[in-house]
């Protein structure tokens, strides 16, 4: 029997009386439950119980070592409660890694705050590929296929790109018809902040290759691009969920329709574990369920 045992051997010992009763409670025999207190006065050098063929009694020594025991006890259990309350509450500081696009992510973000008020949040937005467990990160939104064995991932949806411009572009020069068109057009690109890289416009691979698209204007934001196209600036390459307000306002039109070939998955992902912190579980169902009802990205509106 460990220390602790016997600890326990000696409580209900001296809360019964006797090793027979303290072994009933305890599953043991009275001699292994005699044994045990016996090894534990021997280690702390003190006798704890005037034993006799009528009674046991406790010493002095006993006395104050089963307050002492109980005091202990009693700060256990009170641990353990607190620590079955936060496994079972969301709480404490949550650090949650999102792209670029994230800011289209907000409202859910924002809706997920609003119902885990105990939940801190830290986000970084940023379009690098970061190292979750190296960077200390809970969660992070991904744009792209899940290929770490370290992480467990969740879809949350897709989205795909389409070309738009404002009418009162489309009126100084035609529309495009072809991708070979273009040449004559000014092509507004995404550049990523990070690397500043150009993100390629993803047409069919039939088509005009990357390189012979005109690169007429860049920027690190996606806003930024929707109002350039807003303003009449040229063709931009944007997000659906960017574009679906303006088009259906009139204010921006699609062009090559059908000539763009991609589709983006969307993920959030988390360092595996056998239990994830009810943080995380909470994030994840709540960011999944936001998906399962079309409220994730926040629909751009004018």
């Amino acid at each position: 029997m460990d220390h602790f045992g016997a600890i326990n051997a000696f409580m209900q010992t001296a809360a019964t009386g006797s090793f027979t009763h303290a072994g009933r409670k305890l599953g043991l025999s009275s001699s292994a439950v005699g044994k045990a207190v016996s090894r534990l006065e021997e280690s702390l050098g003190v006798g704890l119980l005037h034993r006799s063929t009528r009674a046991m009694t406790l010493t002095p020594e006993g006395l104050l070592f089963l307050e002492r025991c109980r005091a202990i006890v009693n700060d256990l259990e009170s641990a353990q409660r607190e620590m079955t309350e936060i496994a079972g509450k969301p709480r404490g500081q949550l650090r949650v890694g999102l792209p670029q696009l994230g800011q289209h992510l907000m409202v859910s973000i924002t809706a997920f705050q609003l119902a885990h008020p105990d939940i801190e949040l830290d986000l970084d937005i940023s379009d690098r590929l970061v190292d979750i467990i190296g960077e200390g990160f809970d969660a992070v939104i991904r744009i792209g296929s899940l290929d770490d064995s370290r992480l467990r991932g969740r879809m949350l949806g897709s989205y795909r790109h389409r070309l738009v411009a404002s009418p009162a572009y489309l009126e100084t020069r035609p529309a495009p018809r072809s991708i070979m068109d273009l040449k004559g057009h000014v092509c507004l690109h995404y550049r990523y902040p990070t690397s500043g890289k150009i993100d390629p416009w993803p047409f069919a691979a039939l088509h005009l290759p990357v390189r012979d698209i005109p690169r007429s204007a860049a920027a690190n934001s996606i806003d930024a691009l929707q109002d350039m196209a807003l303003a009449g600036l040229g063709i931009a390459c944007l997000p659906d969920f960017c574009v679906e307000a303006p088009i259906e306002a009139g204010l921006l039109s699609p062009v090559l329709e059908g000539y763009l070939d991609d589709s983006r998955h969307l993920h959030v992902v988390w360092p595996a574990s056998r239990q994830p912190l009810p943080r995380i579980k909470a994030f994840v169902e709540f960011m999944a369920g936001r998906a399962e009802t079309g409220a994730l990205w926040r629909r751009v509106s004018l």
